[in-house]
């Protein structure tokens, strides 16, 4: 695949029917693997994946890329939670019973909410296109909503691509 020196090989491996782990009551799937090669034949990627479906020569192709486009969706997403604003990290239990859990979950929300206006709100674009990154844009936003009231959410946005404060009451 791919031009001169971003030319690569694929290479598929494939089992079907193998024991995800050993013991008589082990969950048999089928296993793949994707190994890609620069033009000098050096491995510069592996990926392998477990599935139900089953591997062949004519599923293979298919089934890595869905195994890969899965991975890149996933690891995006919990970037973007770690490290773009949410400070979500790994969390084993802090919290007596269920704070862990509700703190996950109004991340999740916050970062639902805010995918959807980035989707369909169209001032909320223009002001994440003035701060790029979401940190900045969050940062701007707990500041400026520290010292100023804002009759509504079209001023804030107004206030936030803009960088001019609506009018204040006297």
């Amino acid at each position: 695949h791919g031009r001169g020196t971003a030319k690569r090989t694929y290479r598929y491996r494939w089992m079907n029917a193998v024991p995800i782990r050993d013991g008589k009551d082990a969950l048999i799937v089928n296993w793949l693997e994707l190994e890609i090669a620069n033009p000098k034949g050096k491995v510069t990627q592996r990926f392998s994946f477990i599935t139900d479906l089953p591997v062949d020569r004519d599923t293979v192709v298919d089934l890595a890329a869905c195994g890969r486009t899965r991975w890149k969706i996933e690891n995006e997403t919990f970037n973007v939670l770690k490290n773009q604003g949410y400070h979500l990290e790994h969390n084993f239990g802090h919290g007596k019973e269920t704070l862990a859990s509700v703190l996950v979950v109004l991340n999740l929300l916050a970062f639902a909410l805010h995918t959807g206006c980035d989707l369909i709100g169209t001032a909320w674009q223009k002001a994440r296109e003035r701060f790029r990154a979401r940190t900045r844009m969050f940062t701007h936003l707990a500041t400026i909503t520290a010292y100023l009231v804002f009759p509504s959410w079209a001023a804030l946005m107004r206030t936030l691509t803009t960088g001019v404060p609506p009018p204040q009451p006297p």
